[in-house]
């Protein structure tokens, strides 16, 4: 039974983890999506309204399925799917490339409608997905701390205002390491605001043209990406967290609405993983029920993001990165500790985990899959053979 809706559940230190999680997600990946729709031939008025419409469509689901859930659901692009286009696209005309986009947003929408992904992702013990999510989450809190060597005073700052935060006031840590960074960075002048005024982008409709080659080239490729890098890691964090929302649905609303907006260069909606943790931290609700507020409240910065298209990515890269580094590290160090706890506690699937762990950590990438994916794949394999009857 779903916890009673009650805007009485939300909490300042959930808005903060929602614009944490959006300003983590813009900065880390926003520079990708610039690169792919240069690569997909399309003008600085089609690239503004293709992060409008990304931005649009990751808040309004963020919100409906947070909302309808109670749970952290928050929507993502695929930043996995954006860099294969970054090599792929060259050379292809974009009424192509959106027919690109159709045909992967409708392979998505078919796997949640038929629950061919649902069942899959219900074989993975509880202890694989946790590995793998410390896995993926395992860089962010090393380079919080690698910010040391290229910017000290800001990083120590922040990690010093994290530590006496976390001792004295617990649930506004995060809050007030990002704004000591922020006194930190403006003091130093290390906050470069762009000239640019923030403007709307008005996406553009259009027409998709189809053809064998660069659906079995291109799209075929750009699924599996986007299913293996994004949403199953996406899914196994949920599962991590503890919250066991159903996999169906989410595939068949995801995929439906990229399968709508991808006219308008709306390329992928998936679910998220790395950002979605932000939201699932004890920071943002004492109570997991009542963590579903730090992805609406990132939903509704989406919105604001996606109102303004290409310019907010300008804003966000106003920030030095070590702020960014920091913030998302520390941010995620509960959600780091709480993953390896689950995935170490059984002794029969301990192994297990520390081999997804290791290959999700390595970095990997094979057939153009990332990491995350082959990091179930091994453990999936190693669980299997350590499960073989002996004689």
């Amino acid at each position: 039974m779903r916890p009673a809706f009650s805007l009485r559940h939300l909490t300042f230190p959930a808005v903060v983890a929602g614009f944490v999680a959006v300003l983590v997600g813009y900065t880390s990946s926003a520079a990708i999506i610039f690169q792919a729709a240069g690569a997909a031939g399309a003008t600085a008025a089609q690239t503004g309204g293709w992060l409008s419409m990304l931005g649009l469509a990751m808040g309004v689901t963020s919100i409906g399925l947070s909302i309808y859930y109670r749970a952290p659901v928050l929507t993502a692009w695929s930043t996995p799917g954006a860099a294969l286009l970054v090599t792929s696209l060259p050379g292809i005309p974009m009424p192509e490339t959106i027919g690109v986009f159709i045909f992967a947003s409708g392979l998505i929408f078919l796997c949640g409608v038929t629950g061919l992904f649902a069942r899959l992702m219900n074989h993975i013990p509880q202890a694989i997905s946790a590995a793998m999510l410390a896995g993926i989450l395992l860089r962010f809190g090393l380079d919080a701390f690698a910010s040391l060597q290229p910017d000290f005073t800001l990083t120590a700052s922040m990690c010093l205002a994290y530590l006496l935060a976390r001792r004295f006031l617990p649930r506004y840590a995060i809050v007030l390491t990002l704004l000591v960074g922020l006194a930190v960075a403006a003091i130093k002048g290390e906050i470069h605001l762009s000239q640019q005024p923030l403007t709307f982008a008005v996406p553009a409709f259009i027409a998709p043209h189809f053809s064998w080659s660069s659906l079995l080239g291109i799209g075929v490729p750009f699924f599996i990406v986007t299913m293996a890098s994004q949403n199953a890691p996406g899914i196994a964090t949920l599962k991590a967290a503890g919250y066991p929302v159903p996999v169906s649905p989410l595939m068949s609303w995801t995929g439906l609405a990229s399968l709508l907006l991808s006219p308008f260069g709306g390329f992928s909606v998936c679910i998220a993983a790395i950002t979605a943790a932000i939201c699932m931290g004890p920071d943002v609700h004492p109570a997991p029920q009542r963590r579903y507020w730090g992805a609406v409240c990132a939903g509704f910065f989406y919105l604001l993001a996606g109102l303004f298209g290409g310019a907010i990515g300008q804003l966000f890269s106003a920030l030095p990165p070590a702020l960014i580094h920091t913030l998302a590290g520390l941010a995620l160090l509960g959600t780091i500790a709480g993953s390896l706890q689950r995935a170490l506690a059984e002794d029969k699937q301990r192994d297990a985990a520390v081999i997804t762990f290791l290959i999700t950590a390595s970095g990997l990438s094979l057939l153009g899959i990332g990491a995350a994916f082959w990091g179930l794949v091994g453990g999936i394999v190693a669980h299997l053979v350590f499960c073989l009857p002996r004689r």
